[in-house]
């Protein structure tokens, strides 16, 4: 057994890892699955079905402030390296965005084909020749003046279009919604000749994040209704607040949720539409106060008569996983409800007779010390960072009045009384669109599972199942479980749970039939799972090392590279660490090498798009930013089987502004030829990919 699994692991290991960095065309998605059959949709039947529907399932959940947060979607995306076809014979070998599937690729804020890099910063669009190393064209998009017009924007490409994806604009805070509504603005670029804006998209709502099989691009945007609440002169009791923001929404026309979208083509024509009821559909359980939109735009036909073809979903959404033929949108619960994060319920003053329970609230059982994070080095997959409330922390019980507004009467409410934290049940949703074919994408199903993800690595699509990795939180622990669903129906098949009971995940990759998932709190077990059978997944090996991985890559032949940090046997972080995995036997995974930088940290660990491996040579580069010594810049490293090798550091040239300089911070690299091009919001450098002797600076700033 222990043979046929480890063949199993080698076999996933070497396809995941030829899916990296192929040269020889662009790699194929995985065939869709058949969606033939029937399945059973939840649409509105009409605008009057879907307004019903939706006042009554909004004004269950408005509370006194409004529908509460929006979801901030945080940059913690995976992937998986994979190239682009090569556009002439003269085209440079060369790596691309590290995604999570081969053929499926994701946004990032720079891109290449070999033969040109691009850009986006200060709101202008760059092209770089690779072969003069020069700045041959520019477009503005968003001039530096206007909100936002200082930030970068994300990229994808396809032969000479170029889609700039484009987060900028200030946070407002409208209609008494408690979280920032980020403008949205999609640009298509022509650059067959001298580049030319071809149209501006402006949905309503946020951007989520996109995918692009081939020229197709699937957006996903989340919209909350389009409601304002009053704001009562005289200060009234929450209740009452409530009653009154439930009133408001009861009256409020269909307009108000269905998400509005604004076209300007080259000519500055603008065309202003709206997602029509008929394409709004709504999973069996749904809260009404928000939708996830799927607009699609193919890169080689432009905004047509369709527009974006956009279908509405009435779901939340911060989570997109993509692979060739499904788009799996997921939301995370939240902490934040209306009302306030957590419910508190009274407990009576006097002990109850039976001899079983507790006679007031007790708080959460100490738990062992958690890993402190390295002053200057956060990161973003840290619930203390991501979260409007940390999971862990026992939230502060505060006044609260009775449903009349007035202070309650019962003994339950006097000083003295003590408050037991109840948290909301913790839930991730998972939505299902069936992409394989042209035009608009099809909702399929929705599903639910325990916990929370860590980022969109903790799914994935394989041989007609997903697998979705979580951690579940309550007031005392924490463990972690892989569910198996059904793709076609998200209907569970099997779970493994209790992995790093007191922990939480940090890294999670699937490989074929084999898992590998990392929790922390002290120390970090690298746990391997076969899933071979969707009924009975079961874990297969674990090792206990000090630190953590945060982000996983197969390195083929049995091999994987985790990135994280080094930590103190009592859980401090100390500096980053690239690890090198034997994981070809899984009842025994091993470490072979590590490289460790003290006090630093990178961004490869919350971002794998900073991620670069490059096969051929085992060429590896990380961005690491110190905060004690020297070493903001790029680690570049020698990744082979048995170990791994430090061969320098790259560094942009120092910045100045008046009398402060700086050390630029490297985002992203890419192997181009023999060359190693890296990029900071400064600017771009090559240096040889051997050597790593600087041969040109280019400003972009």
């Amino acid at each position: 057994m222990k043979t046929l699994i480890r063949a199993l692991t080698v076999a996933a290991l070497a396809t995941a890892t030829a899916a990296c960095t192929s040269t020889a065309g662009p790699p194929q998605p995985a065939a869709p699955l058949d969606l033939s059959k029937d399945v059973r949709l939840v649409s509105y039947t009409s605008c009057d079905d879907m307004l019903a529907g939706l006042r009554q399932k909004a004004a269950e959940n408005v509370g006194p402030w409004g529908f509460g947060p929006g979801i901030q979607p945080f940059g913690a995306r995976e992937m998986v390296q994979s190239d682009t076809a090569m556009t002439a014979k003269a085209t440079p070998e060369h790596s691309t965005t590290n995604v999570h599937e081969a053929g499926v690729d994701e946004p990032d804020l720079v891109k290449t084909d070999g033969n040109r890099v691009f850009t986006v910063t200060n709101g202008k669009l760059r092209v770089i020749d690779t072969a003069t190393k020069k700045v041959t064209a520019e477009l503005e998009l968003v001039k530096q003046d206007q909100p936002g017009g200082f930030m970068s924007g994300d990229l994808l490409i396809s032969g000479d279009r170029v889609l700039v994806i484009y987060r900028g604009g200030m946070a407002m805070l409208e209609k008494r919604v408690a979280g920032p509504q980020m403008q949205t603005a999609y640009f298509l670029v022509d650059l067959s000749g001298e580049p030319k804006l071809l149209s501006t998209v402006r949905p309503q709502g946020e951007h989520v994040d996109a995918r692009m099989v081939g020229s197709t691009v699937r957006i996903v945007t989340r919209s909350q209704p389009d409601i304002t609440f009053p704001q009562p002169k005289d200060r009234i009791g929450e209740e009452q607040l409530k009653k009154i923001n439930q009133e408001v929404v009861r009256q409020a026309p269909v307009d108000a949720w269905l998400p509005k979208i604004e076209i300007t083509d080259e000519n500055g024509t603008v065309r202003k539409d709206s997602v029509a009821c008929e394409r709004v559909s709504h999973p069996a359980d749904y809260t009404g106060t928000s939708l996830l939109t799927v607009h699609s735009l193919d890169l080689a036909q432009g905004v047509g008569a369709a527009g974006t073809d956009p279908i509405s979903l009435a779901a939340d959404g911060d989570t997109v996983y993509g692979t060739g033929g499904s788009m799996y949108v997921a939301s995370n619960p939240r902490w934040w409800w209306p009302g306030g994060p957590v419910i508190l319920e009274e407990a009576p003053v006097d002990p109850p007779a039976t001899p079983d329970a507790t006679s007031t609230a007790q708080a959460p059982a100490e738990e062992p010390t958690p890993a402190e994070p390295t002053p200057g080095v956060t990161s973003p997959t840290d619930p203390a960072v991501t979260s409007p409330a940390n999971p862990t922390a026992t939230p502060s019980a505060s006044p609260s009045a009775s449903p009349s507004g007035s202070p309650s009467t019962t003994p339950s409410a006097s000083p003295s009384a003590e408050r037991t934290p109840k948290i909301p049940s913790e839930e991730t949703e998972i939505h299902r669109f069936d992409i394989g074919s042209p035009g608009a994408p099809r909702y399929v199903a929705s599903g639910k599972v325990p916990g929370r993800l860590l980022n969109q690595y903790s799914l994935s699509e394989f041989d007609g199942n997903l697998r979705v990795a979580t951690t579940r939180t309550d007031m005392r622990t924490s463990a972690s479980s892989v569910y198996v669903l059904k793709a076609d129906t998200l209907d569970k098949v099997g779970e493994v749970g209790g992995l790093g009971k007191g922990e939480r995940i940090y890294s999670v990759r699937f490989i074929g039939p084999v898992g590998y998932v990392v929790t922390f709190r002290q120390v970090d077990p690298l746990y391997t799972l076969d899933l071979r059978d969707p009924a009975a997944p079961r874990v297969t090996g674990e090792l206990k090392i000090t630190g953590y991985s945060a982000y996983l890559h197969p390195a083929g032949d049995g091999r994987l590279i985790g990135v994280g940090q080094e930590a103190s046997d009592k859980g401090r972080t100390l500096g980053t660490q690239l690890s090198l995995f034997d994981v070809s036997d899984p009842a025994a995974p091993r470490r072979l090498s590590q490289m460790f930088q003290k006090d630093s940290g990178s961004e490869a660990e919350w971002d794998p798009h900073a991620f670069l491996y490059w096969p051929k040579t085992g060429l590896t580069v990380i961005p690491l930013s110190g905060y004690k010594d020297n070493t903001t810049g790029a680690m570049v490293m020698k990744v082979d089987q048995n170990g791994v090798t430090k061969v320098g550091m790259v560094k942009h040239p120092k910045q100045t502004q008046k009398d402060f300089s700086y050390q630029p911070g490297i985002q992203r690299a890419m192997v181009i030829g023999d060359e190693l091009w890296t990029v900071s919001y400064e600017g771009v450098q090559v240096n040889d990919a051997t050597s790593l002797a600087e041969k040109a600076w280019i400003p972009v700033t």
